[in-house]
């Protein structure tokens, strides 16, 4: 066993000693030892209850004749960091996450691991983890909040949000915004609808790192202990087969997970995690996948924010697997892939099926003919940008309008709620990329109140930083080169227009290529904001948007 290192033998006689310390037996110590990372805190709604799951858990460690031996892990609230310092954070922390579980995964030589986590930057920061280590693993999460109920109709965080921009135009009382506060996150648990934990946390499964139902059973659901307790008895068969994340996570697996992100309509965060797993898992994921597999993967389900439907009428459904067998009539599921459950793909989706044909359309009656995401290229984003199309009103799939430019998040946010930002306007937010930002904020603010003041099926707005998940609208991100590595979205000049042509899957900046030129002649890079600490260290290390955001190692 792995953990023999620690704990076999007459020169670890103080190592044992130091576990018996803790109140371990001998019986508890000539048991494989199973790391459980606990990412609980008081500061995310979605993790604020995983000292239960943890335990449920350790329960199934336990049962299977393991020992469970738990430790923490930090985390960021995307919703609480938002529009503040704190944002700056939150990507960064994706690395931090996966170096401290490789780290106590490393110092400790555990047999195999579970990795409890629930939101946006934690998932894939422990899922990068498992994949780096390479030892028999499973991951787990919390589940889906339930939405809330509020003058008869479902709302989530993102009403809220959008409540301010209502507040401005006129349309919300302060009085009804602070009503709406109360009811619209009514339980724990990872925000109600397909936004970045949640799209993470449903990935998992379709890659088959996580048990089925993972993505989808509600954070409050009984069901949900029940999964912990069977996913901790299985990482101990993991450990007796020997299989490990790099023998599910492979080329074929990714690919299954993206059409079913382009199923879902994912989060556009995935096109940043998703790569970023896949480079730990040592696969060459490249941007343009996500456009092959989105022409032939047909958008199924319309979900919170872009439709109605939450991640609770997902679960009723059927949840990931009902996806997964329903798209593999269409071609774009391998079902040979290997998962943590022991079976293949297709065994594990036998015995699934659509329960509500609303919530999971058939694949010739989607929503959309084509998936949820699409990657943008064009003078204005070489190296690729991405939009959630499937959030996009009709009218605003091509659009050509003046560019409004602004320097920061934090101004473009003001003149959005002053009332400057007119229709037909492309709002441009730059230096807010993976260095320029530094930590590539996410724009919810912006976009939420451009949805809340009604300019949402009349105004673009494109960044170098990113989006939650929560966005919808014609809101393009991730445009690589980012404005702090010289890419042209740092030479668009106000007035400049510009085209978006998302069936085309261009994007593109209407100024002659003889004027830009002279434009980058003068371009001089901004200063890095930050100066000092973890961001200034993020900043200098930190890649493209476009290669996931993952840093540099020596050489590169």
């Amino acid at each position: 066993m792995r953990s023999d290192q620690m704990k076999k033998g007459l020169e670890r006689a103080p190592h044992r000693s130091l576990f018996k310390a803790m109140g371990y037996t001998d019986e508890e110590l000539q048991r494989p030892i199973i790391g459980v990372a606990n990412s609980f805190n008081e500061i995310i709604p979605g993790h604020v209850h995983l000292k239960q799951i943890t335990e449920a858990v350790k329960a199934g460690i336990h049962t299977a004749g393991g020992t469970p031996v738990e430790f923490g892990g930090i985390g960021v609230c995307d919703g609480i960091a938002m529009n503040h310092l704190g944002m700056r954070y939150s990507l960064a922390s994706r690395e931090l996450i996966a170096d401290s579980v490789e780290l106590m995964a490393q110092a400790h030589p555990f047999d195999g691991l579970v990795l409890v986590t629930s939101c946006d930057k934690i998932t894939p920061g422990m899922v990068m983890a498992m994949l780096r280590l390479n030892i028999p693993a499973i991951v787990v999460a919390g589940g889906p909040m339930l939405t809330g109920d509020w003058m008869g109709k479902k709302v989530n965080l993102i009403t809220v949000f959008e409540g301010i921009g209502q507040v401005k135009a006129g349309n919300l009382t302060e009085p009804e915004l602070w009503d709406l506060e109360n009811e619209a996150c009514p339980t724990c648990g990872s925000c109600a609808g397909m936004f970045t934990a949640n799209s993470m946390n449903c990935l998992t499964e379709a890659i088959g790192l996580a048990m089925p139902g993972n993505g989808t059973i509600p954070a409050i659901s009984a069901a949900r202990i029940r999964l912990a307790k069977k996913a901790g008895a299985q990482v101990m068969r993991l450990v007796e087969m020997d299989l490990k994340p790099r023998d599910i996570a492979t080329m074929a697996a990714f690919k299954n997970a993206i059409a079913v992100d382009m199923a879902l309509g994912c989060s556009t965060n995935t096109v940043l995690h998703v790569p970023a797993i896949a480079h730990e898992a040592e696969v060459d994921l490249p941007l343009e996948l996500f456009n092959e597999i989105s022409r032939k993967t047909p958008h199924l389900c319309n979900m919170i924010p872009g439709g109605p439907h939450s991640l609770h009428d997902l679960n009723l459904a059927g949840g990931i697997q009902a996806i997964i067998r329903e798209l593999s009539g269409a071609g774009v599921i391998d079902e040979s892939v290997k998962t943590v459950t022991g079976k293949t793909v297709g065994e594990n989706i036998r015995s699934a099926g659509v329960r509500d044909r609303e919530v999971i359309r058939p694949l010739d009656n989607p929503y959309h003919k084509e998936g949820g995401i699409a990657i943008l290229y064009g003078n204005l984003a070489p190296e690729g940008s991405v939009v959630k199309q499937s959030a996009v009103a009709p009218k605003m799939l091509k659009h050509r309008g003046p560019a409004r430019v602004f320097e920061s998040e934090d101004e473009a946010y003001s003149a959005i709620l002053g009332g400057r930002i007119k229709p037909g306007d492309v709002v441009v937010i730059r230096y807010e990329g993976p260095k320029g930002g530094p930590g590539m904020p996410e724009m919810l603010s912006p976009t939420a109140a451009i949805v809340g003041m009604g300019l949402d099926t009349d105004v673009a707005l494109i960044t170098d930083g990113r989006f939650s998940g929560g966005t919808k609208g014609a809101a393009i991100g991730h445009v690589s080169p980012e404005a702090a590595d010289g890419g042209p979205i740092g030479l668009v000049r106000e007035g400049d227009l510009i085209d978006i042509n998302i069936p085309e899957k261009t994007l593109s900046l209407l100024v002659d290529e003889k004027e830009l030129d002279a434009r980058r002649a003068a371009w001089t890079p901004r200063p890095i904001k930050v100066k000092k600490g973890y961001l200034a260290r993020y900043a200098a290390q930190v890649t493209s948007g476009a290669r996931g955001a993952v840093l540099r190692t020596e050489g590169e």
